[in-house]
């Protein structure tokens, strides 16, 4: 299984809007962009199926720019993936009568626990985790 980096640019830009979601600011797409590593031009498409997806918000103006639409305790991994692919993970196994029931069965299996694990990492906690990072001292 091989996610596109479609998938990696999307996760990114929510968790950067994670991190500022508690400020209330909005984010220019080119400041999450470059923080993100991500082309500007192919962060607005992404943005932009987020937004229709109501996963983020646009604010209008000078000062605009893209915010969360809701808390990121309630935005997953697995809420990004189906804004951007469909589904979390599919197999036309799953629904070929010629694959034998057992095959199925494992297929179905391993579509719960990666649709289990992704729906489990919200962008909170994903925040909280790079917040903890950032503080921690090196010696």
């Amino acid at each position: 299984m091989k996610l596109s980096v479609k998938s990696d640019y999307a996760a990114r830009a929510v968790l950067g809007l994670a991190r500022q979601f508690a400020s209330g600011q909005p984010r220019r797409a080119e400041d999450l962009a470059a923080e993100s590593h991500i082309p500007v031009n192919y962060l607005v498409q992404i943005l932009i199926e987020l937004k229709a997806q109501q996963i983020v918000k646009s604010v209008r103006g000078k000062e605009g720019g893209y915010q969360l639409a809701k808390p990121p305790a309630e935005i997953t991994l697995g809420h990004i993936l189906r804004a951007v692919h469909g589904e979390i993970f599919d197999t036309p196994a799953l629904t070929d009568a010629n694959c034998p029931a057992e095959l199925r069965e494992a297929w179905r299996e391993l579509k719960e626990s990666i649709t289990a694990a992704a729906l489990a990492a919200n962008f909170q906690q994903l925040a909280e985790e790079s917040a903890a990072k950032e503080k921690m001292y090196y010696i």
